[in-house]
């Protein structure tokens, strides 16, 4: 196993460097493993862009002047945590207020295909790879503690940390997938996607992997990632 050493320097004045732009494609999404990751279905996207990294605590600080409430593990390289879909929401009011711009938190499909790969994914299992070690965080190799982001393989598109470290809030609300199955409308839970530090990797690192839970509820597996339209 190979080990990366990157240093994320992911803040206010770098966060327009680190968001990747992805190209519009279309993709297979989901899977036929689980129940809720049928039917395995044909998704088109324009082209958007994603952050390098999973928004760090230096970046939340700089954003928001303090730390989340209930931060558990701390470090300017960390991804922020035991954030809410709630928090992340207040999060990118502020921060579009304070930048002019408009980020977002990515749909569910654009958080699939960017784990993929986009155009240029390899149909691994995980993001960047078969071998879940060489480019996420679990339950077996994370120590019980987040870890700092970037230090694991990116995927094709120079993303990291899309297995694992922390779950991922995407703006989606979380159901079965249905007649626009791309963006469920009907639940009261929001999409996950990822997985965590804290998870056995069995079911939900793998990038057709998909959980939910209510938008004001708060762990320390809990974290976010950035999205633009462009």
């Amino acid at each position: 196993m190979t080990t990366y050493t990157l240093l994320t320097d992911l803040s206010l004045a770098t966060l327009d460097q680190h968001m990747v732009q992805i190209e519009e494609g279309s993709f297979e999404m989901g899977s036929n493993e689980y129940d809720d990751e049928k039917p395995i279905h044909t998704v088109n996207l324009n082209a958007f862009a994603l952050c390098r990294y999973p928004v760090t605590q230096q970046l939340w600080r700089e954003v928001m002047g303090a730390d989340p409430e209930e931060l558990y593990f701390t470090g300017a390289d960390r991804a922020v945590e035991d954030v809410s879909w709630d928090d992340c929401q207040m999060f990118i009011q502020t921060l579009n207020a304070r930048t002019g711009l408009r980020y977002r938190l990515p749909t569910e499909a654009e958080w699939e295909y960017a784990a993929r790969g986009g155009k240029y994914g390899q149909g691994f299992e995980y993001s960047g790879s078969d071998d879940l070690d060489e480019v996420g965080w679990y339950s077996e190799n994370s120590y019980s503690e987040t870890q700092p982001t970037g230090f694991r393989a990116p995927n094709a598109l120079g993303i990291y940390d899309l297995s694992g470290n922390v779950w991922e809030w995407c703006q989606d609300r979380y159901g079965y997938y249905q007649a626009d199955p791309s963006n469920p409308t009907y639940g009261a839970s929001r999409v996950l996607r990822g997985c965590s530090w804290y998870n056995d990797p069995l079911i939900y690192t793998r990038v057709s992997g998909r959980n939910g839970w209510p938008p004001s509820f708060q762990r320390n597996v809990l974290g976010f990632r950035l999205a633009q339209s462009i």
